[in-house]
């Protein structure tokens, strides 16, 4: 899923999980799920709600709130810091990707991090300065919102001062993807690593990318 592009770009906004790091909190949930017992897909989807839900990815609920009402609904029993360790080690930063980020803002393109995230986020910039690679960092646990609302893109886009044809957001998500186009954003999938270099270099073809 990729837009045509139709306007220079001024921004590239990136999702974090899945794009620039692997998808820790899906993968360490779906190894918690095996480990007691349960069904990976059913505890997934049950972790997320109450991610969402519950007010944990918007920043109105602590992690120890969000283990606590996963422990309710699921009858899991595991300590928290077993828990926080097995999500934490599942974000392999991919530091190919901020090599990309990296070519992209030397060519005067502004670059952002746009997620559905939370303290997690925060720990891992703390111990690998993830920030540094980004003028800015939307992370939904601080912002207050998500992207399950056109809203979230709409602040984002007003931070930046950029209109939403100039602006180009990268995810894995479709569902992300399809919101963010109907307010107007440029999209790319991010699949396959290859293939989203090719995309980006027919976006920005003056800029050299790091081979794959």
């Amino acid at each position: 899923m990729t837009t045509e592009q139709s306007q220079p770009i001024e921004v590239v906004f990136f999702d974090f999980s899945g794009v620039l790091a692997d998808e820790g909190f899906v993968d360490g949930l779906r190894k918690i799920a095996v480990r007691n017992g349960f069904d990976p897909d059913e505890f997934q989807a049950v972790a997320t709600e109450i991610c969402y839900e519950g007010g944990y990815a918007t920043g109105k609920a602590s992690e120890a709130e969000f283990w606590e009402e996963l422990r309710k609904k699921t009858g899991l029993v595991e300590q928290v810091e077993m828990l926080h360790m097995e999500i934490m080690a599942g974000f392999n930063v991919r530091l190919w990707m901020l090599e990309v980020v990296d070519a992209i803002r030397a060519s005067g393109v502004k670059t952002a991090i746009l997620s559905d995230h939370t303290n997690w986020l925060e720990a891992l910039d703390f111990e690998l300065s993830i920030y540094s690679h980004f003028d800015r960092v939307f992370n939904s646990y601080r912002e207050g919102i998500s992207k399950r609302s056109h809203d979230y893109f709409h602040h984002a886009l007003r931070a930046m001062d950029v209109k939403p044809e100039r602006a180009l957001f990268v995810d894995d998500n479709p569902s992300n993807l399809l919101r963010a186009g109907e307010i107007g954003m440029q999209t790319l999938l991010y699949d396959e690593h290859e293939k989203v270099l090719e995309r980006l270099q027919s976006l920005f073809p003056s800029v050299k990318f790091p081979m794959a």
